[in-house]
């Protein structure tokens, strides 16, 4: 019945999206070709529906043609600094090449870690004048997404809008708290040191009983290095310049936060990972009810809901009365954080010889409308905070995901990791060094000297021959499970 009315509410709003157009477009009977290519490596049939198929209903005169990456693959492309074609290109040089190329696109979708690549090539055109001629309404955009498009440019124009965002959040279990005894709930704008001083008050029990703090990933098992991120990146902390030539850890910046997290991690505050999962839902620190307080993504409040819903069939499993604050933050840094998302953007092509039609998209997928009708989703938010409301009508701090933070500078190391295809060695290594530290095999400053010793080592070799093998006894931990995460970590 709920998914039916939502369908309902679609078809309502897009035919008044359609009404609203049609005596506007009365006059536009010339037929117009809009061209959109993706970075994203969707096929065709997906953009269509996520993107354009609403406009084009919209604008019957005007043509939407979708390139995709995927669709070229790296092959149709010749490189003239691989004529054997061995090397297969990214599908960020396959999208500048195709802005460059003779036929360009007017409008590009991209992904946040390509815009800076693209906008160093002045491939973009600023949207700033359209949307003044325009009277584009961009009071009712968080201000969180639109300080964070403003970011990506070294002159604080606007390249791109992005209909929708991702963040994190602060969850809590309220259940726990009064198992605990702790009557101080968590609040919006805390520090770091007001959370872990809480969490210490929250963790209690032995053995399979114990209740953990915090974690600051909800999923440990993705191992330390993984789970540092939240905290470090607002902090600028990076394994290595931007080069990707020096390591940058042996600091006495990195030795406090490492020392932090490494004594929360030893005095069992927070999860090391290493839990057997015995239940459906042990994977998740958070949903299996051994953290009090989990640092998660809005996607993850669908698996939460979803839980809660079926609770009575899942095996071990105990509802869970929740609500969320935003994430915490250092005083030096109030309301800075990480995990920032936008999987979104839309761009236009400076080489467009389009611009009024390129425009006309991007205010459609960007305005009011299209936001009221995209407001269901359960894994983004919409942009613009008049249409952002809690999933499934459940009552929360959703405020919490966008309110009163701001996006933590961005290391931009995509480049590094295209080039540089064994970089992702330095974070092997940092995952074993830190393990070291856990079970006490060496103190913090003997595990950084040892990093940055080891990085260096392996960043010389790269340099000399960016291909070069690595020598596996700098990264090879005598623990099976003690592998880095398959994520680029932000350097």
């Amino acid at each position: 019945m709920k998914k039916m009315v939502i369908t309902l509410l679609s078809l309502t709003i897009a035919g008044s999206m359609l009404a609203a157009c049609t005596n506007k477009a009365e006059s536009d009977t010339t037929e117009q070709v809009l061209r959109i290519a993706s970075a994203f490596g969707n096929d065709e049939d997906f953009i269509r529906e996520q993107y354009t198929q609403l406009f084009e209903l919209a604008n019957e005169n005007i043509k939407v043609e979708v390139i995709t990456t995927e669709n070229i693959g790296g092959k149709s492309i010749e490189d003239p600094s691989d004529p054997d074609g061995s090397k297969v290109k990214s599908s960020l040089d396959i999208m500048m090449d195709l802005m460059e190329g003779p036929n360009p696109p007017d409008v590009v979708l991209l992904g946040a870690e390509q815009i800076k690549a693209i906008l160093s090539k002045n491939l973009l055109a600023p949207l700033d004048a359209q949307i003044n001629k325009t009277k584009f309404d961009t009071t009712d955009i968080v201000p969180l997404v639109l300080e964070s498009l403003k970011s990506f440019s070294e002159d604080g124009q606007l390249y791109a809008l992005s209909p929708t965002f991702n963040s994190s959040a602060l969850i809590y279990n309220k259940q726990m708290f009064i198992d605990a005894g702790v009557t101080d709930l968590p609040r919006d704008n805390m520090t770091w040191d007001e959370v872990f001083a809480l969490a210490k008050r929250l963790t209690h029990g032995d053995g399979a009983d114990h209740k953990y703090g915090i974690s600051l990933s909800s999923q440990s098992n993705d191992g330390m290095l993984y789970e540092l991120q939240p905290y470090i990146q607002p902090l600028q902390l990076h394994m290595y310049d931007e080069l990707g030539e020096k390591m940058t850890v042996d600091t006495p910046q990195w030795q406090d936060a490492i020392t932090t997290l490494s004594q929360l991690q030893k005095d069992k505050i927070i999860p090391s990972g290493d839990n057997p999962p015995k239940g459906p839902l042990d994977y998740d620190d958070f949903l299996s009810g051994r953290v009090a307080m989990a640092i998660v993504n809005y996607g993850q409040l669908e698996q939460l809901n979803n839980a809660n819903k079926n609770a009575d069939a899942i095996k071990g499993y105990t509802k869970i009365d929740w609500d969320t604050v935003t994430v915490p933050s250092f005083p030096e840094a109030p309301g800075v954080v990480a995990n920032i998302g936008f999987n979104s953007l839309m761009a236009i092509n400076a080489k467009s010889t389009n611009l009024e039609t390129a425009w006309k998209f991007l205010e459609f997928s960007n305005g009011e409308k299209w936001a009221q009708l995209k407001s269901h989703s359960t894994y983004q938010m919409v942009a613009r905070k008049k249409y952002i409301q809690p999933q499934l009508g459940i009552d929360f701090n959703i405020a919490a995901f966008y309110n009163n933070i701001k996006q933590a500078p961005m290391f931009d190391n995509n480049k590094l990791y295209r080039e540089k295809t064994n970089i992702w060695v330095i974070d092997q290594i940092g995952q074993n060094i830190l393990q070291d530290i856990i079970t006490n095999k060496k103190s913090v400053k003997e595990a950084l000297v040892e990093w940055e010793t080891k990085g260096n080592l392996v960043l010389q070799k790269i340099k000399e021959n960016p291909n070069a093998e690595i020598d596996p006894s700098l990264y090879q931990s005598d623990d099976p499970n003690n592998q880095a995460p398959g994520v680029h970590w932000g350097g």
